[in-house]
């Protein structure tokens, strides 16, 4: 799976959301500053081309709807984030939190909850 530019990111977040639409209905849910139609339809394409959506044709219009779940991006982005920045360890990312004062001592114990609970039922 091909990583996204932030503005296919935006697009998908839509596309999530309205689960399928034609190009200025998607237009219109983009917050402001909408973007022009061509340069919509580019990112839209470009999506396309990546098979991250696909369309249905109703003559010169295009339905367009996703292919890729918000969750399976989630986790490939998440998988890339980690091995980029956090050398693969989840270890080194809940310690960057820690440091930047992002997770209290209430996450973290619920963090530990949530790993005994996953040992648990795997």
């Amino acid at each position: 799976m091909k990583k996204l530019t932030r503005k296919e990111e935006e697009a998908m977040k839509i596309l999530w959301k309205a689960r399928k639409g034609f190009i200025k209905e998607l237009i219109d849910l983009h917050p402001d500053p909408k973007p022009l139609y061509t340069t919509f339809s580019s990112v839209i394409r470009g999506l396309e081309e990546k098979g991250f959506i696909d369309h249905k044709a109703y003559g010169k219009n295009h339905e367009y709807y996703p292919l890729i779940k918000k969750e399976e991006y989630k986790k490939m982005f998440m998988k890339e984030v980690v091995s980029d920045y956090f050398g693969s360890s989840y270890k080194n990312v809940v310690s960057f939190f820690v440091n930047e004062n992002n997770l209290s001592t209430e996450d973290l114990k619920k963090l530990i909850e949530i790993i005994e609970k996953g040992k648990k039922n795997g």
